[in-house]
């Protein structure tokens, strides 16, 4: 291989893991999710290269939300996603691969403050 066929397969899951935000943001977008925040976590963890936060008005919001997203999810061929939280819809939990979604009722994402730890990792301040 040479240099270019290995940049471009480096460059290929950024690509995918950017592909995969374009579209959660745009599902969140369309059902209107508010507050919605993104924060590349790339190279600091290996959970994922992008955690989402996001906020619904109430239970009902947070699980429309949340059941919208899977459908778009599944819909684009990336399967059925780990999901925690449906049940009570204070705060779900997607697991889409390269993107993780939290959805929480607002009260509930201040209580929690993830974009706090979130951008101090991204941020490098471990």
């Amino acid at each position: 291989m040479n240099a270019a066929t290995l940049s471009n397969k480096a460059a290929s899951p950024d690509t995918d893991a950017q592909t995969l935000l374009n579209l959660v943001l745009t599902s969140l977008d369309d059902s209107k999710a508010e507050e919605v925040s993104s924060i590349p976590i790339t190279g600091k963890s290996s959970l994922a290269d992008y955690i989402v936060v996001a906020s619904g008005r109430s239970h009902r919001h947070v699980n429309a939300v949340a059941d919208r997203l899977l459908r778009d999810l599944k819909d684009d061929g990336r399967g059925t996603p780990k999901v925690e939280g449906m049940p009570a819809c204070d705060w779900v939990l997607v697991d889409a691969g390269d993107v993780i979604v939290h959805l929480f009722r607002p009260e509930v994402r201040e209580f929690y403050n993830l974009e706090k730890m979130w951008n101090a990792v991204a941020e490098g301040e471990e």
